[in-house]
């Protein structure tokens, strides 16, 4: 049964408001049976573009499906397939960067990506409140799913720079990975929140110390041309690096021992 048919999108929707209303996981698995059409479209996508077989795909992409049916609120008005579907091209990204080493996030994703942060504070200070991805998309004039898009890209990113080393000490070195929980011991799920808390660590450094280390590790920028577009030296990129990898340090220590990780 596809959405297309109009039998089923009315189906589909009212599981959805139902698992809104009230979640259990039989609901959640007959939500997930309903739209295995969007997690196989992905992983043929992918398939075409990488080694890895579809089937291990297809079962990584489930998880961005589940993701999105937990997080997914009916009454925003947004179609579950456009809301869906970052979700689990997040996840296809996040397992194919463990196994190649590297994925690279289009530039307009980029671009979008700080737009977005700008325009997040901007609305916080209007509104009084978080603004919601729906509302930043809107003032951002793009869709729903092109700002997830961007957004989730970028934390799938982020975890890149959990390899870069923070602290030396003579030939003992501390990385901002080990900071964080082992992510082979923990679930798919567990490894979203940790990149939730390592952009959350990213917002409390001050702003010349985020953007370093944004260009440096994240955009792969040299420290040269970081130096230029924020407008200082590549001596004082670096120190901001330091600092800024050293506070990060800091944060997820501390947001690891309050967890009880």
């Amino acid at each position: 049964m596809t959405l297309t048919h109009s039998y089923g999108y009315s189906e589909g929707i009212e599981l959805l408001i139902s698992y809104y209303q009230n979640p259990s996981i039989q609901l959640r698995n007959k939500l997930v049976k309903l739209h295995t059409g969007l997690v196989r479209k992905m992983a043929h996508q992918f398939s075409r573009q990488c080694t890895e077989p579809y089937e291990d795909l297809e079962q990584i992409g489930y998880f961005g499906l589940i993701r999105a049916i937990e997080r997914f609120n009916p009454h925003q008005g947004y179609a579950f397939s456009s809301f869906a579907i970052p979700y689990i091209r997040g996840e296809i990204l996040h397992f194919l960067r463990d196994r190649t080493g590297v994925v690279k996030i289009p530039r307009r994703w980029q671009e979008l990506h700080n737009q977005g942060q700008k325009v997040r504070k901007e609305l916080a200070l209007s509104l009084g409140r978080t603004p919601t991805d729906d509302e930043i998309a809107l003032e951002l004039k793009v869709s729903l799913q092109e700002w997830l898009e961007s957004k989730l890209a970028f934390q799938n990113r982020m975890v890149l720079s959990l390899d870069s080393t923070v602290v030396q000490h003579f030939d003992c070195q501390i990385k901002l990975a080990d900071a964080l929980p082992d992510q082979r011991s923990t679930s798919l799920q567990q490894q979203e929140e940790d990149r939730q808390q390592l952009e959350g660590a990213m917002n409390q450094l001050e702003e010349k110390t985020r953007k370093a280390v944004e260009f440096v590790f994240l955009k792969e920028f040299s420290r040269k041309e970081a130096a230029k577009r924020i407008g200082i030296s590549p001596m004082t990129v670096t120190r901001y690096l330091q600092k800024g990898k050293e506070q990060l340090l800091s944060v997820l220590q501390t947001q690891v021992l309050q967890t009880g990780a």
